[in-house]
């Protein structure tokens, strides 16, 4: 039994930082820990992820991180939720149809108007029978005003933001706020024991470097879980089609109109993101090659974005879809890229490592005696929670009637579709999905965001009988959503404008 004071993370990076950032404040108890980032100065990180999901403001905050600082120093703006534009079928629910999965829960003034809306007895979108968010996000509305607190909201939001600046203020506050280490070297060699686990690490730069435990963070190649210690890959891309991604960054005029949402739109292959910052677009052309060639991506690119290529850089993105057997194997964890890669649809990239940094951060071995039972459940919960994030995401392309090419009617087949998923999808067939559906507190994906998913792209539940009651019931709530979305349109700041005054006055620290 040897005692683990020593923990190196290789490659830096969002993952890198945020297990660093993690690791930093769960064992700031344990002065004999030392957790030292070791960073190649010559492999620059992907940097493409620029979408959050909504958990990110509580890491942030248990980071003891600013909001204002962080919307300052990372070109940051708000996220209220995906719009997903023509992924249902164009000549039945016409050219640019669009729904949202919004940040806010779907209840109208404290009732659930779902029941309701699936009868019929509401005429619109989904989105604007179940809440007032909807209209926020067309209004191009900020998710708050300049008095709300840090962190708290007037509706749900996420962020975007610029990848780069963001792992530097991760990195800043992890060495000044937990006393992390930074190493600049590359590591040439992964030196094992003869039980399995990495002795040392030998580096250009500053000769061989010996921890107790590991956390690889080194991207797709995953350095040490992957290519030293041989953890097999698990395909899953017979159950997500895409395979490569074009990524441009677009200048914007400094006035421009900044959407709050991430815009996701399908085209005959795959689909587009398309995040505003504050000066400029994140835009990425994602696709399957087996039904697009690379030249086609770039033509229809170039088509989207009204423009020429040529004084673009475009980042040329291969997409290896699937997760590593193990993520925790003897005394190596795999964070980030290198525990593996689901396509960005639901900005998947950063929740994944953060859920699972603050995981091996809370149960952290301090002695070897403790790797087999801690990795065990480790990787029972991880893997859980990457196989319903396969689900989830599979569940946009299952879902949509598109048909007007091979890579929409294959995404329908049967066999591309996971076990679970089916089983879900054939009991809320007859059933309104309900929290018990979710039985795992590590969903990763919980029921609000299936609701607006599953009725966004119009599945067909057997409506549930209503009573004259429950029906007055909501069609009151709904007068009072009416009302208090009015309220909302009328009193939140432009989604720029508020921006602007933060990165000016800052919010109130509370």
């Amino acid at each position: 039994m040897t005692s683990i004071v020593r923990v190196a993370i290789v490659g830096a990076g969002t993952a890198g930082w945020l297990a660093a950032n993690h690791l930093g404040r769960t064992l700031c108890n344990r002065p004999e820990v030392q957790v030292d980032v070791i960073e190649s100065p010559d492999v620059p990180p992907i940097g493409v992820g620029e979408g959050t999901v909504p958990n990110i403001r509580n890491t942030l905050r248990q980071f003891g991180i600013s909001e204002t600082e962080f919307i300052r120093r990372c070109d940051v703006t708000f996220k209220q939720s995906i719009k997903f534009v023509n992924w249902l079928d164009r000549s039945k629910h016409g050219e640019g149809n669009y729904y949202h999965h919004l940040f806010d829960r779907p209840n109208s003034h404290g009732v659930d108007a779902t029941p309701f809306w699936l009868n019929g007895h509401y005429a619109g979108a989904y989105a604007d029978a179940v809440g007032h968010q909807n209209q926020v996000c067309e209004a191009m509305l900020a998710p708050k005003t300049i008095t709300t607190p840090e962190y708290e909201g007037v509706t749900g939001y996420a962020y975007h933001l610029n990848a780069a600046k963001f792992a530097a203020l991760l990195a800043e506050n992890a060495q000044q706020k937990y006393g992390v280490g930074h190493v600049l070297a590359n590591v040439d060699d992964v030196v094992l024991a003869d039980n399995g686990s990495i002795e040392s690490l030998q580096t250009a730069q500053k000769g061989v470097l010996t921890y107790d435990f590991y956390v690889d963070c080194s991207g797709f190649n995953a350095l040490l879980l992957g290519e030293a210690m041989n953890v097999p890959f698990v395909d899953k891309s017979d159950t997500l089609l895409i395979d490569k991604a074009l990524a441009v960054q677009v200048p914007t005029d400094k006035d421009a109109v900044i959407p709050p949402y991430t815009v996701a739109t399908a085209h005959q292959a795959g689909w587009i993101w398309d995040i505003a910052l504050t000066e400029r677009r994140g835009v990425g052309f994602v696709y399957a090659s087996k039904y697009m060639s690379d030249e086609e991506a770039r033509e229809k690119l170039s088509r989207y974005l009204g423009r020429s290529l040529m004084d673009l850089n475009v980042r040329h993105i291969p997409m290896k879809i699937g997760y590593r057997q193990s993520f925790w194997h003897k005394n190596c964890v795999a964070l980030g890229l290198a525990m593996g890669f689901v396509e960005p649809l639901e900005a998947t990239s950063i929740l994944l490592s953060d859920f699972a940094a603050n995981f091996l951060a809370e149960r952290f071995p301090s002695d070897t005696s403790q790797l087999a039972n801690l990795s065990e459940r480790f990787n029972k919960t991880v893997g859980y929670a990457w196989d319903r994030t396969i689900d989830f995401i599979k569940l946009h392309y299952y879902l949509s009637d598109r048909a007007d090419s091979a890579f929409w009617t294959d995404n329908r087949k049967e066999e591309t579709v996971p076990e679970s998923l089916k089983q879900r999808l054939a009991l809320w067939t007859d059933y309104q999905p309900c929290a018990e559906d979710f039985f795992s507190k590590f969903e990763v994906f919980d029921l609000d965001n299936y609701l607006y998913v599953l009725y966004g792209m119009h599945y067909p539940t057997a409506p549930p009988l209503l009573s004259d009651e429950e029906n007055h019931k909501v069609k009151q709530a709904l007068s009072k959503q009416k009302a208090y979305a009015k309220h909302l349109v009328e009193q939140l700041p432009a989604h720029r404008a508020l921006i602007e005054k933060i990165k000016q006055y800052g919010l109130q620290n509370v």
